[in-house]
């Protein structure tokens, strides 16, 4: 699985690196450190027909996408 560290980035960044990591993975984790970044990028992962889990680590959260 890939992982793709976006913390300390702000949108649209997270979406950029999100974009770019996806190619043809069939998993792929994206570490984000804000709520916006959060939303944005699980909505990207929904629209793009991955199923999504969110998972929260003190400030941060994990996406994880799944095809």
């Amino acid at each position: 699985m890939k992982t793709v560290d976006c913390r300390g980035l702000s949108c649209p960044e997270p979406i950029v690196q999100t974009k770019r990591a996806i190619g043809k993975e069939k998993e792929l984790t994206i570490l984000v450190d804000n709520v916006a970044a959060k939303e944005n990028v699980s909505r990207l992962g929904n629209a793009l027909g991955f199923n999504v889990t969110v998972k929260e680590d003190g400030s941060d959260w994990s996406i994880i996408f799944k095809k």
